[in-house]
């Protein structure tokens, strides 16, 4: 009986796919409370709210940046 070695990446590729299908989830999650406009009404819109939003932009532009070496990560 001949004993069958996982290839060497094996572990790794199992963790790739656990840490993008966890990405995949809250996007998914972020695309539908943008699409539910953060769960707010345009007649209770306040500058609390702009500041989130900025905030949120903010952290998604470093992630952006980083994964498509733009702003500080360009070459």
């Amino acid at each position: 009986m001949t004993t069958r070695r996982a290839a060497p990446n094996d572990k790794a590729l199992d963790a790739f796919i656990t840490a993008k299908a966890e990405i995949d989830t809250m996007l998914e999650r972020l695309k539908a409370l943008s699409d539910d406009h953060f769960e707010t009404h345009p007649d209770e819109i306040h500058w609390g709210h702009v500041g989130t939003l900025k905030h949120y932009a903010g952290l998604l532009r470093q992630i952006t940046d980083s994964a498509f070496k733009e702003g500080e990560h360009a070459a």
